[in-house]
């Protein structure tokens, strides 16, 4: 990638493309690019491009100087001469002069159990940013400390989890420094405490457990946003609301009727109220995730059609077509 392209360029966005764009665009550049993944030559050095460029373009205070520099680039290069290489260089990214930071990359296919992305519970292709760039400060008076940075990731639980609560232990490399001041990495198990109630994309803060601080700053904090895993039968909607898909026998719908389902909130009686159709949502108040005020839980019915498979259950099926009248 040439250091020439803005960093719009770089990620493949316009200048006027909104936050949700901008992280869409890096998520599938990082997936392309990056290292562990990648056959191209030059993936290392894309990737970091493409990790500066997204840092700048999701802060809006940090897109907002960028823009300015970019409507004022001559200005911008006039100031950056003066300040000793500070602030933006051209049309690349933040500087590492003496007044900047420097950037140690580190592998992110270390977290998650060591495969790339994250794969499992935890989800870092959001913040390969983040944790692919830890900032040490340089040209800083002596013994002046510095608070680690904060860290984001997303944690995948099952939607049982928020019902019950429950508590994880999970194994990562992370980010720390050894005692020559360098940037490491420290085999760390986290005690993650999953509260009852919690809904989609609520977070869980680990104090101390973000990038560490520099000359005996404090460590930054990590912040675990929750994600539930679903599938079509079973979903969040609206960060408590649960649906769930049940089958229903083809009589039980016509007629009606009391069956029992298996459902997050246990195991329970429900009533099918007679003629229900295919999609139909059958709710039960309160019974979504037991949040401080609780979501519902939404039955979808799926009628299901027993097999045919004897001269008996032929012989029943026919029966019904002749009383509605249908032809065979």
């Amino acid at each position: 990638m040439a250091t020439e392209k803005t960093y719009y360029e770089i990620l493949g966005v316009s200048k006027d493309a909104d936050i949700a764009e901008i992280k869409k665009a890096y998520r599938k550049l990082v997936r392309r690019y990056h290292p562990d993944v990648s056959n191209d030559p030059d993936a290392d050095q894309k990737t970091s491009e493409i990790n500066l460029a997204y840092n700048i373009l999701k802060d809006p205070e940090k897109r907002a100087e960028y823009d300015e520099m970019l409507a004022n680039p001559f200005q911008a290069r006039q100031q950056a001469g003066s300040a000793g290489r500070g602030g933006f260089e051209g049309f690349g990214g933040f500087d590492t002069g003496a007044e900047g930071y420097q950037h140690h990359h580190f592998d992110s296919s270390r977290f998650g159990e060591g495969r790339p992305f994250g794969s499992g519970d935890f989800r870092f292709d959001d913040i390969f940013s983040a944790f692919g760039h830890a900032q040490q400060p340089r040209g800083r008076r002596p013994g002046e400390s510095l608070q680690g940075e904060d860290q984001y990731a997303e944690l995948s639980i099952d939607i049982a989890s928020a019902y019950e609560g429950s508590e994880r232990s999970l194994s990562i490399d992370m980010p720390t420094l050894n005692a020559e001041g360098e940037m490491a990495y420290e085999r760390k198990t986290l005690h993650v405490k999953i509260p009852k109630g919690i809904g989609e994309g609520q977070q869980i803060r680990l104090r101390g457990q973000g990038l560490p601080g520099f000359n005996g700053g404090a460590n930054g904090d990590l912040y675990l946003k929750v994600r539930f895993r679903e599938s079509e039968e079973l979903y969040v909607k609206s960060g408590k609301d649960i649906y769930q898909r049940i089958d229903v026998m083809p009589w039980t719908a016509a007629v009606g009727g009391k069956i029992e389902a298996d459902t997050p909130a246990g195991r329970l009686n429900v009533n099918i109220p007679a003629n229900s159709r295919t999609g139909q949502n059958l709710r039960l108040k309160g019974k979504g995730i037991p949040a401080k005020e609780a979501g519902d839980l939404y039955l979808t019915v799926n009628i299901v059609l027993p097999r045919a498979d004897s001269g008996a259950d032929r012989a029943a099926w026919q029966k019904l077509a002749e009383h509605y009248g249908v032809k065979g």
